[in-house]
């Protein structure tokens, strides 16, 4: 093997591996949508702990291996290029704010819950405040994500379109898709059903990690 071209082997390798991390995120991501529960009732709460568990541990092991396929998205565009590093730097801050929101609510919430299993309807409005308050920690976190995540696909895709590194397409399609989604969740959609408005928010998302994805397996351009 020429040891002249070995460096760009590994780099096409790693790129490759990063579209397959990215593709295996988006569909985790799409099953922890499919199967997120509904609903803010403590007794049902209680009796969704086992799943609401489950659905949250998957979407937090999911963060890294997306943490990973983006960094390989940002090495296909150049670590030289600084619209590409900003936009690894929002998506990692997104990546760790959508851990805390998958953790406060995902997971501690229904440990904290399991210990009332079977107290009185009084016991239940005594812990009303306590859940209010957790899921107003929960949505700070949400629109933490939700914006690093818009930002750092809309500054990804517009690399995209510079650099040609890509297919030009997918950077269109990055910032068309960035644009929707910050104006349906900042318009109130996502205030108005939070559980449809995180579903349209993460279908956006899907579709484009996995046309990245997709891309990011093919030799590079």
């Amino acid at each position: 093997m020429n040891q002249s071209t070995s460096p760009q082997n590994g780099q096409q390798a790693f790129e490759r591996k990063a579209g397959t991390a990215l593709i295996i995120f988006a569909i985790l991501l799409l099953l922890t949508m499919v199967l997120h529960p509904a609903g803010n009732n403590i007794p049902g709460l209680i009796r969704m702990s086992t799943i609401i568990l489950i659905v949250h541990s998957v979407a937090i092991l999911s963060l890294p291996v997306g943490w990973t396929g983006f960094l390989g998205l940002t090495r296909r565009l150049g670590t030289d290029h600084f619209g590409a590093v900003c936009a690894f730097a929002f998506m990692t801050i997104g990546l760790i704010a959508a851990m805390m929101a998958a953790t406060f609510n995902g997971l501690i919430l229904p440990l904290y819950l399991q210990r009332y299993a079977g107290e009185s309807d009084a016991v239940f409005n005594s812990l009303q405040t306590v859940l209010r308050y957790g899921f107003t920690i929960n949505k700070a976190f949400d629109y933490l994500y939700t914006a690093a995540f818009c930002i750092a696909i809309l500054t990804w895709s517009i690399a995209i379109v510079q650099t040609g590194k890509m297919d030009r397409r997918i950077g269109w399609t990055g910032i068309a898709l960035s644009i929707i989604m910050l104006a349906i969740f900042f318009g109130g959609m996502a205030d108005a059903n939070r559980l449809n408005g995180l579903r349209i928010f993460l279908g956006g998302i899907i579709i484009w990690i996995i046309l990245t994805g997709i891309t990011l397996r093919r030799k590079t351009v």
